[in-house]
């Protein structure tokens, strides 16, 4: 099994869309984190439709990025060498906006019932993940400029 169909297994075995997960693991091991859609068809062994349908989500969920190639109408699709910490970045909204609507709930289902209980441990819980997400972040940009200070990166 190659790396590209390996790494994708792993991220299906995660949630992701089977194709989607194709589509972003061949980004990721091409020589320049960009390639097109025939390209990607081409590689993969996969439908024009199919890898379509792949970009269109990874692109909704910002894992990959859309540009023209100069001078023509073709579309090229990039990964970028920071995405991870782009990705996980953008959690961070994601999980004020659950965070707020999870108050709601507490309000709404009354703080002393069961299910605000539940609800309040559910909010505390990303308000800690958050926090938490803040600091690493913060560690992984140090960690970055250590790894190219070594010539790692």
């Amino acid at each position: 099994m190659t790396f590209v169909e390996r790494f994708a297994a792993e991220l299906v075995e995660a949630g992701m869309q089977r194709m989607a997960a194709r589509v972003f693991a061949a980004l990721l091991a091409s020589e320049t984190g960009a390639l097109s859609a025939a390209e990607l068809s081409e590689r993969l062994q996969a439908s024009p439709a199919a890898v379509s349908g792949a970009v269109r989500y990874l692109a909704q969920v910002g894992l990959l990025t859309r540009e023209r190639e100069p001078g023509s109408r073709r579309e090229r699709y990039r990964v970028h060498s920071d995405q991870w910490y782009e990705t996980f970045t953008r959690r961070d909204q994601i999980l004020t906006r659950w965070e707020n609507t999870l108050r709601f709930g507490i309000d709404a289902l009354g703080p002393d019932s069961a299910a605000g209980h539940r609800i309040a441990e559910t909010a505390a819980f990303f308000d800690f993940l958050q926090k938490e997400l803040v600091d690493m972040m913060d560690r992984w940009r140090e960690r970055k400029a250590e790894l190219r200070e070594q010539g790692v990166l």
